[in-house]
């Protein structure tokens, strides 16, 4: 693989040269590999195959979870998260002990592995929300509930520069990968202002729809605002808030 220079950059495939863009600029690479042919049916490339299958499963499975948690992604910007949940799926498809390589599943292996993921790897709720919390789930009747203690802004929680204000909420997506749909609930705070002196304990509560017998995942946010002549506006696009598993039942 080699970097293109030059003021004219090639996108395509000229002879035996392929000329493309990712995020480290225009790139060009020698066409090679062996014939996709052969991979599909020689009994050599069996377990190709298999991790072929199981690489393309913790895809499907990680874009139904970030379907699933959509309405609060929308304040979470990491431009990694496709990759880094897609890892973690495939980690645990590789814990399922019930299926044969190439046939595992994400529902059958060790989903409380999801616990800790951080929807935006540069900002993790706990470490900017330092504030005693309850997350709960009641994987029977679906009811979630988040209680937060009394706290001071300023003390408590780490705001990026030119915050005025912020909100905290929560939620849960109870998932079934193999049809790849979800059921999804969720609550949040309005705004909350960062000069304030004592803001009071508080619960958030919602109702999840549960899928039975299939996985739930429960989260935990934060997002920035700057107030600007009366408008409250997402601070950095994103970039500084947090969404945190901290939650996962396994039915």
């Amino acid at each position: 693989m080699a970097k293109q220079a030059g003021i004219i950059k090639l996108k395509g495939t000229l002879g035996d040269i392929s000329f493309y863009k990712t995020r480290d600029g225009h790139m060009a690479r020698e066409k090679g590999g062996v014939d996709a042919k052969r991979i599909a049916s020689d009994p050599a490339f069996q377990r190709t195959r298999e991790n072929g299958q199981e690489f393309g499963r913790a895809g499907k499975n990680a874009k139904t979870i970030r379907t699933a948690f959509r309405l609060l992604l929308q304040n979470v910007r990491d431009r990694r998260l496709s990759s880094r949940l897609n890892t973690r799926l495939l980690a645990i498809i590789k814990t399922d002990t019930s299926n044969e390589r190439g046939l595992r599943q994400a529902e059958q292996g060790d989903m409380a592995m999801m616990k800790g993921f951080q929807f935006n790897n540069q900002a993790v709720f706990n470490k900017l929300f330092g504030v005693d919390y309850d997350f709960s789930i009641d994987d029977t009747s679906g009811d979630i509930s988040l209680d937060y203690a009394a706290f001071s802004p300023k003390i408590a929680v780490v705001a990026p520069e030119g915050s005025t204000h912020f909100n905290l909420h929560m939620g849960a997506a109870s998932l079934d990968f193999e049809s790849d749909s979800s059921n999804f609930a969720m609550a949040e705070t309005g705004l909350l202002a960062y000069n304030s002196d004592t803001l009071t304990a508080d619960t958030l509560t919602a109702n999840l729809n549960v899928l039975p017998g299939k996985p739930i995942i429960g989260v935990v946010g934060i997002s920035f605002y700057q107030e600007v002549n009366g408008t409250a506006y997402p601070l950095k696009n994103g970039s500084y808030n947090a969404l945190s598993v901290v939650e996962v039942y396994q039915i």
